[in-house]
């Protein structure tokens, strides 16, 4: 017969241990990127914690200028989880791409932390995870780090000489928001990359007196959509094929679908479109320069060189006098600060690994956003979203 009091268990064995609490992922920064990848990591059980400097996703979104409207398609700009409303139409606004992003952000029940500013990554002392320092003095630790900063992330404008000497108003494209401030002024915008070109086209459009487009490299310049046939999907198209096919290609598009505008200042590259794209050239899709540069409402001129009082020294000897001058000049990634010590940035400031790849000399540091493909950055993001997701969650295994 069983005994009904069996003898307490032995004590001469060691009782397991609890395990401790598993460190989140932390995604640093809430824009689009950041939010992909931590609704991806949500998907596979992953806690993620999203760290966004400010106090509301989509920053940089909500700074852009009231014109803007995503180069990219509704359908194909999507981020995972969440299509865009069919209300928001085939192009959509600058305020319904912030309008969104506060959606996904709701609708996947994301672990948003605003106000919070990383300001440093190292290694943890155990060598298992990362350490996050912020401002306030806080110091976090993650067992993986998602750095979703952005593409455009600081405002860069170039160290003209005398440019402190210009009595006008001189911003980056950043500050800009639309033309009403420029209302019969003669204004010189320097840069013909997308944000260039439609700014130009906005204060032409707007009431400015006069419109200059400086021009240091003539840009390649293609058609938002052909017959219904989105720019955007021959760069996906694109992505598949070696180079010099697609240079090929693209100047024999070129010629039946964009008009010679050499008589009016800007001559046709002689690089091909992808080589250029390959380095970080985006092709200006026209949403009203051409037709605007035919009519003369913008002139294209030189690069700018220099500033002289109230003048603008051009790079062919020439001298303007604008009211104002906006520099659409470009961003700079700006992660020195928080992880040049690491040995993961190239000689030009950006990561030498992306998306699910990682440095070896970095384990579990992933990178979202830092580049910019002719296929659309949100595809992109929301591409590598997944990608990184499972990458962390076969390290995590």
């Amino acid at each position: 017969m069983a005994d009904s009091n069996p003898p307490p268990p032995s004590t001469d064995r060691p009782l397991p241990e609890r395990p401790g609490p598993v460190r989140p992922v932390y995604v640093i920064g809430g824009g689009p990127g950041g939010l992909a990848v931590a609704a991806a990591l949500r998907a596979r059980g992953v806690r993620a914690v999203v760290l966004e400097k400010s106090d509301r996703v989509g920053a940089s979104w909500r700074g852009h200028y009231d014109r803007l409207r995503l180069h990219t398609t509704r359908r194909l700009s999507a981020l995972p989880g969440l299509a865009m409303p069919r209300s928001f139409g085939r192009w959509v606004r600058r305020d319904d791409v912030v309008r969104y992003l506060e959606k996904y952000a709701e609708h996947h029940e994301l672990d948003v932390v605003t106000g919070v500013e990383v300001t440093r990554l190292e290694r943890t002392a155990d060598d298992d995870g990362w350490l996050l320092r912020a401002t306030g003095g806080r110091e976090l630790t993650g067992r993986a780090v998602i750095v979703a900063t952005g593409y455009n992330h600081t405002p860069h404008v170039p160290d003209w000489p005398g440019a402190d000497t210009f009595p006008g108003d001189l911003r980056h494209a950043s500050a800009y928001r639309d033309p009403t401030p420029y209302a019969g002024q003669d204004v010189l915008v320097v840069g013909v990359g997308n944000t260039g070109a439609e700014i130009a086209v906005d204060l032409a459009e707007g009431g400015a007196a006069r419109v200059r487009l400086a021009v240091r490299t003539a840009p390649h310049i293609v058609r938002r959509s052909t017959a219904g046939w989105p720019a955007q999907r021959s760069g996906i198209l694109c992505r598949r094929l070696p180079v010099p096919v697609v240079d090929r290609l693209g100047r024999a598009i070129a010629r039946v679908s964009v008009p010679d505008l050499s008589a009016h200042g800007l001559p046709r590259p002689a690089t091909g479109l992808y080589s250029r794209a390959r380095d970080g050239a985006i092709p200006v899709q026209d949403v009203g320069l051409i037709d605007a540069v035919r009519a003369g409402r913008v002139e294209p001129v030189a690069a700018v060189e220099s500033f002289e009082g109230g003048k603008v020294l051009l790079a062919d000897g020439s001298r303007v006098g604008p009211d104002a001058v906006i520099a659409a000049t470009g961003y700079r990634r700006a992660l020195e600060p928080l992880l040049g010590h690491l040995g993961v940035l190239d000689a030009r400031g950006r990561p030498r690994a992306h998306g699910p790849r990682t440095a070896p000399e970095a384990p579990d540091l992933y990178f979202t956003g830092f580049t910019n493909p002719i296929s659309g950055m949100l595809r992109e993001l929301a591409r590598d979203a997944g990608r990184i997701a499972r990458a962390v969650a076969r390290s995590a295994a």
